[in-house]
C-alpha cells in the first residue's frame, strides 16, 4: 500500500545556512532554533498521495535571542530564510532550499560597494521595474512561486519557470499577467505535468519549448499542448542552446555539462564541462547550476558550490575561473552560490550572485567584479533583490533579473 507523502512549505525568518558544514554538500541545509513556533496557514491535497502543508513561522512570545553586547563590533543577525522543505520519496529528491543573510558591521569588515557611475560600460538605473509577479507568493495568474529561469523572445514576451507552481508561464511584453503555457497541473509525473522545473528556452524555429523538468529527472519539450520527451533519467538543472542548434544541460548530481545535437537525444550526449568527479581544481565543478553559451561555443558554467564561475572553451580539457573562486564570501572578488550568468557582446559576464542578493559584473582577467545591482542587502524594494536566480537581456541592452524569493521579474532598465 502506498503512503502519503508531505511536502511542507515554510517561511521563516530564523534559519541559518550549514551547508558548508553538511555531510552531503550537494543539497542545502539549514538549522532551526528549538522552540521555533509555526502556524498551519493552509493544507492541500495535491492528488496522486501528495499533500502539501503551508506553514508560517509567529513571533514566540519568548524572546529567542538575546544580543551579548560588544564595545567593538555590532552585529545584525538579519533574517535567515528557509524557503521550502520536501520529504523524500522515489520521485523527488530531499531539498531544503535555504538561505542566510547574517552580516556583521565593524571597523575591518564591511560590505564593499561600487559607485555605478564609475563603470567603464553600459549603466543601469538602480530601481528596477516589476514587469511579472510582485503580488506576493500564489499560484494566480498576476503570481508566481519561486521562480528560477526566464527566456526573453524578440518581441519582449517573457517565458518564466514558475517552479514551485509546477508551470511554465508566459508574460506577454505590458501584461499585467501571465498565461500558463506548459504544466500547470499540479506536481506530478504525467506527460501534462511538471515537478519543480528549474530552466526554460525558446526553440523559435519550430515554436517549442523546452523544459528542465528537474524533479522528473527529464528533458522535455512542449509544443501546441504536445509533449515530447527528450532525455531521460538526467538530474538536469540548467540548459542552453548555441547558434547551430546544439543543446547544452547542466547536471548538477554529476557534476558535470553535456551536449546533444538537435533531434538526436538517444545517447548520453558529450561532456563539455566537468565529468571529473566532484572537486574545486580547473577540470572540475561542484553542482553547476545555469550555464550560458557564447558565438564560439564556450560554456560558462555557474560552478555553485565552488563560488565561482567557469569558462569551458569548445573542446577544452580544463575551464577557467572567470568570476569567483576566492572561497565564500561578499568581497568584490568573491560569489556565494551563484546561480544565472550570461554574457553580453563586450564579453563581460553577469552573474546572479544569490546569497549575497545581488548582480556582479566581470570582465574577464580581472580579479574582481562590480556590483551592477543590489548594493542595498536584500529587501523587496525597487533597489533591491531577495536570492536572486536566472538573468536576461532583451534587445534594447535592459537587463531582467528573476527575483525568486520576492516572487517578481524586475527589469534594470539601461541607461543611454
Amino acid at each position: 500500500m502506498e503512503g502519503t507523502r508531505t511536502m511542507f512549505t515554510i517561511h521563516c525568518n530564523s534559519a541559518r545556512d550549514i551547508r558548508k558544514h553538511s555531510y552531503f554538500p550537494s543539497e542545502d541545509e539549514v538549522l532551526l532554533l528549538a522552540g521555533t513556533e509555526f502556524q498551519v496557514k493552509g493544507i492541500l491535497n495535491q492528488g496522486h498521495g501528495l499533500r502539501t502543508i503551508q506553514l508560517q513561522e509567529v513571533q514566540s512570545e519568548e524572546p529567542m535571542l538575546i544580543p551579548v553586547p560588544s564595545t567593538n563590533d555590532s552585529v545584525d543577525l538579519s533574517a535567515g530564510k528557509l524557503k521550502s522543505l520536501k520529504v523524500k520519496d522515489d520521485v523527488t529528491e530531499s531539498k531544503i532550499i535555504s538561505k542566510q543573510t547574517a552580516t556583521t558591521t565593524s571597523a575591518s569588515i564591511s560590505k564593499p560597494k561600487v559607485d555605478a557611475s564609475e563603470s567603464k560600460f553600459n549603466k543601469w538605473k538602480q530601481n528596477a521595474i516589476t514587469v511579472a509577479g510582485g503580488n506576493g507568493y500564489g499560484e494566480g495568474l498576476n503570481q508566481l512561486y519561486w521562480p528560477h529561469r526566464i527566456f526573453i523572445d524578440k518581441n519582449k514576451n517573457i517565458f518564466i519557470t514558475d517552479t514551485e507552481n509546477q508551470r511554465i508561464v508566459e508574460w506577454k511584453h505590458n501584461a499585467k499577467e501571465g498565461q500558463i503555457i506548459a504544466g500547470g497541473n499540479k506536481q506530478g509525473y504525467r506527460m501534462d505535468q511538471l515537478n519543480r522545473p528549474t530552466d526554460v528556452i525558446v526553440d523559435q524555429q519550430n515554436h517549442s519549448i523546452i523544459i528542465a523538468d528537474w524533479g522528473n529527472r527529464r528533458v522535455i519539450q512542449w509544443m501546441n499542448q504536445s509533449q515530447q520527451v527528450l532525455i531521460q533519467n538526467i538530474g538536469c538543472h540548467g540548459l542552453a542552446m548555441d547558434k547551430h542548434g546544439f543543446l547544452y544541460v547542466s547536471v548538477g548530481v554529476k557534476n558535470e555539462v553535456r551536449r546533444w545535437k538537435m533531434r538526436e537525444y538517444n545517447n548520453e550526449g558529450i561532456v563539455v564541462a566537468g565529468g571529473n568527479e566532484q572537486g574545486n581544481k580547473l577540470n572540475q565543478l561542484k553542482y553547476p547550476t545555469f550555464i550560458f553559451v557564447d558565438e564560439d561555443q564556450s560554456v560558462y558554467v555557474s560552478d555553485r558550490d565552488n563560488d565561482r564561475v567557469m569558462k569551458w572553451k569548445k573542446d577544452a580539457k580544463e575551464g577557467i575561473v572567470v568570476a569567483g573562486g576566492n572561497g565564500q564570501g561578499e568581497n568584490l572578488n568573491q560569489l556565494s552560490s551563484p546561480q544565472g550568468v550570461i554574457v553580453d557582446d563586450l564579453g563581460q559576464i553577469y552573474v546572479a550572485d544569490s546569497e549575497n542578493d545581488r548582480v556582479m559584473r566581470w570582465c574577464e582577467g580581472q580579479e574582481e567584479g562590480e556590483i551592477v545591482v543590489g548594493e542595498n542587502r536584500n529587501g523587496n524594494q525597487s533597489n533591491q533583490l531577495n536570492n536572486p536566480r536566472g538573468l536576461s537581456f532583451d534587445d534594447e541592452g535592459n537587463l531582467y533579473v528573476v527575483d525568486s524569493w520576492n516572487n517578481r521579474i524586475q527589469k534594470v532598465e539601461i541607461v543611454l
